[in-house]
């Protein structure tokens, strides 16, 4: 994928799972609360699975879901929603239940700690 059509992919992403692409029997509310965002400092940096982290993925860091899981993130006060990848394990800070990457803050509108729920596909 180029990298111009990078936000088209995260637009239609953010389109996708705004508008039911993925339906209820399918998606399972697993946890709410805090979330950051993390990317300076750790660009191309191994992950808790052992990929190079990269801040314009669609991935995130959780405390104990599989590696691989598939969430949608929604941010509770726009409604905006992303889905991600868990690559990594976090968040570290009291009250956050995920680490976002900045491509996946950014697509939910996140820019410092946010209140969203998330969405087991």
């Amino acid at each position: 994928m180029s990298i111009a059509s990078k936000p088209l992919a995260v637009a239609a992403l953010v389109l996708g799972s705004a508008c039911g692409a993925i339906s209820g029997a399918e998606a399972k509310s697993i946890q709410s609360g805090g979330a950051s965002w993390y990317g300076p400092g750790f660009q191309g940096k191994r992950t808790a699975n052992g990929e190079r982290f990269n801040t314009h993925a669609l991935t995130a860091a959780h405390k104990s879901l599989p590696f691989g899981s598939r969430l949608r993130v929604t941010n509770e006060r726009t409604g905006r929603s992303v889905v991600v990848r868990i690559n990594d394990r976090g968040p570290y800070a009291h009250g956050r239940v995920i680490d976002l990457s900045k491509a996946a803050a950014q697509a939910v509108g996140i820019s410092g700690v946010g209140k969203v729920k998330l969405t087991r596909l």
